[in-house]
């Protein structure tokens, strides 16, 4: 199980302020590029359930995660997600990019799960977004301060992943009023909003 507090914030100066508030404690900034996919039968979305490529590019060894996401529910500001996550080779990521169907064999535990669970013969590509995400050490916790690339628009998000998430939302909340950041609780987790085509109002 995933937990994270994500709260949005509503345009690009706010995006830009925190990045220069946290710059002290930056550690890295990652060039995601997110891309989903169902069973042919839709076989995961009808389950809630969602498989995504995840490859870290502009690093000198670039790198890619399979990861099956399940049951997601975002409430007052915290996400939770069954999630389950490996490594594979980034040559084979492409590969699966350029023909989803050859995710189906691809040898993984991850996907192993998803045609055993899922009944998935099959895959289809859903598209994706592609995300910068800085991150930093500060109190204690890891922050990601996210910029989402949409095709239909930019999007800005803070996430923690933390075991105790209504304690370290109130940590950065008291931050982001101190500071004049503002900021509202994410109602939609990022692919809920790509397949929603729109950014929330």
């Amino acid at each position: 199980m995933e937990i994270e507090v994500k709260l949005r914030l509503p345009n690009k100066a706010s995006h830009q302020k925190l990045l220069q508030l946290l710059s002290p404690f930056h550690i890295t900034t990652q060039h995601q590029h997110n891309t989903f996919f169902d069973g042919t039968g839709s076989q995961l979305s009808s389950r809630r359930a969602v498989l995504r490529l995840r490859f870290y590019e502009q690093t000198d060894i670039p790198k890619c995660f399979i990861c099956l996401k399940a049951k997601a529910v975002i409430s007052n500001g915290v996400s939770r997600v069954e999630e389950d996550e490996e490594e594979v080779d980034p040559s084979i990521g492409y590969a699966c990019l350029e023909d989803p169907g050859k995710l189906i064999n691809v040898d993984s535990r991850v996907l192993g799960r998803v045609k055993e669970e899922f009944g998935a013969n099959g895959f289809k590509g859903l598209g994706g977004f592609r995300t910068v995400r800085s991150v930093y050490e500060w109190n204690g916790v890891k922050l990601e301060v996210d910029e989402v690339k949409y095709e239909f628009g930019d999007l800005y998000e803070v996430e923690c992943e933390n075991v105790e998430p209504e304690k370290v939302k109130g940590m950065i909340e008291t931050f982001f009023k101190e500071n004049g950041i503002e900021y509202s609780e994410s109602l939609m987790s990022k692919f809920a909003i790509f397949r929603a085509g729109k950014l929330p109002s």
